[in-house]
């Protein structure tokens, strides 16, 4: 039998009221975020996208985090975009290796039973 540990977060970040001077934001927020920028630019890893309840309702995995991170929030494309309001908590596991990713991420989906990831589940 193959046993897999899921790494710990590296980064996490969470949905904050932005910093105002005067009329303008001194951080633009996207659904919430301003902490983007804690997220490495040039990692690969898994994302995590958590919603109030602290449930995992969505997994996903990248070869550059920030930006994968961000078109989450802007694609009209992607899994999570009618329910982008729900999340409220982001966490990140740095894993520069492809196959590593695809591992923990079909792990991470079918263990902790990612909510709106339909792709590589196996428990249903």
């Amino acid at each position: 039998m193959i046993n897999i540990k899921i790494p710990a977060a590296a980064i996490s970040i969470k949905q904050r009221k932005q910093v105002i001077e005067g009329d303008e934001a001194i951080i633009p927020e996207i659904f919430g975020f301003i902490d983007f920028h804690l997220i490495p630019r040039d990692k690969g890893g898994i994302i995590m996208f958590y919603n109030e309840k602290d449930e995992l309702i969505f997994v996903g995995k990248a070869r550059k985090l920030r930006q994968r991170v961000k078109k989450h929030f802007e694609d009209n494309v992607s899994p999570i975009k009618e329910h982008r309001n729900e999340v409220k908590k982001i966490e990140v596991i740095i894993v520069e290796d492809a196959m590593e990713r695809e591992i923990y991420e079909t792990y991470i989906i079918n263990t902790l039973h990612a909510k709106y990831n339909i792709d590589k589940v196996f428990y249903k």
